[in-house]
């Protein structure tokens, strides 16, 4: 359980009467993948991204460094896996692993666009992928507890 100090107020309007929000101290960090949007939610929460330093080395690979303590907080990842759907998708993979190895609290990937969701389902043959579920299990295993993306609420 979060200390008494460690709790973010927000004014929410909701296009109703204004209420002022207890959201737990969360730190958002984003991929190179859609960072304007990142910013727009930052803004929106009245607060400021997280600093990391997320590129590439020299072979293409990607590099991640996360700069600020991340124990125990509770961590939001934009990123989509848009195209390009591989490399975004691995920079998404790479946050993670280095977020969860400081001892980040918990996980949450929100990702606006959701590469190889396409194939959510089996269809007329058994010999065919259900890739998003590979996908979601990939992310799994690397340490995101949660998911969100633009289909989440369907």
């Amino acid at each position: 359980m979060p200390g008494p100090h460690s709790f973010r107020q927000i004014l929410s309007t909701n296009g109703r009467m204004p209420e002022v929000l207890l959201v737990p101290d969360m730190k958002l960090f984003a991929g190179n993948a859609t960072p304007e949007l990142a910013q727009r939610i930052a803004n929106r929460l009245y607060t400021s991204l997280g600093d990391a330093a997320v590129g590439r080395f020299s072979d293409g690979e990607v590099s991640v460094q996360i700069n600020e303590n991340v124990r125990g907080g509770d961590i939001f990842i934009i990123q989509s896996t848009c195209a390009p759907t591989n490399d975004n998708l691995m920079e998404l993979v790479v946050m993670v692993d280095a977020l969860r190895r400081a001892s980040a609290g918990r996980i949450t990937a929100v990702i606006p666009y959701f590469g190889y969701a396409r194939q959510d389902r089996r269809v007329r043959s058994a010999r065919v992928p259900i890739t998003a579920k590979v996908v979601a299990d990939f992310l799994s295993s690397v340490g995101v507890d949660r998911c969100a993306d633009s289909g989440s609420a369907r």
